[in-house]
């Protein structure tokens, strides 16, 4: 298995996992079918969310769901059955009441196979959007020494 790796830069904090293209995920011709790279997303924020404390039920227990209102998937070369790969899964800083993630998919050649973001807002109990972020999650981000400037 892939070792996971924790890099730390200016604006972002990045999240390494391994990926294993399954044959359920590829199609006839034995490449990844273009929809499970958003998949592939996900497995890159629930990893990155375990690792750093922040998971989507510890959002859910302070009340806050963070529904995906973009995202965006840019596609450069294919993943077959039975590759091995990576995600970088990166959390921007920003001062805004949002989450963005970015995200680098790489093959074993080290090369870039997909390039994405998504950008999650926060919503309340009710279902009302917040304008500013939430005091548990800034909290979350000051204890990570990852705050807007």
């Amino acid at each position: 298995m892939a070792k996971n790796k924790r890099t730390e830069q200016v604006n972002q904090i990045t999240w390494t996992s391994p990926l294993r293209i399954r044959f359920n995920e590829v199609d006839s011709l034995g490449i990844v079918w273009h929809g499970h790279y958003i998949s592939y997303f996900e497995d890159g924020r629930e990893s990155f969310g375990m690792e750093h404390g922040m998971t989507y039920l510890d959002i859910h227990g302070h009340g806050y769901t963070t529904p995906i209102v973009k995202s965006t998937c840019e596609h450069k070369l294919p993943l077959k059955y039975g590759d091995n790969a990576r995600i970088e899964t990166s959390l921007l800083d920003t001062k805004a009441a949002k989450i963005i993630y970015r995200y680098r998919i790489l093959n074993d050649n080290n090369q870039v196979v997909c390039l994405g973001e998504t950008i999650q807002v926060f919503l309340d109990s009710s279902g009302n959007l917040q304008l500013y972020t939430p005091d548990f999650f800034q909290q979350w981000k000051n204890r990570l020494d990852f705050v807007s400037k």
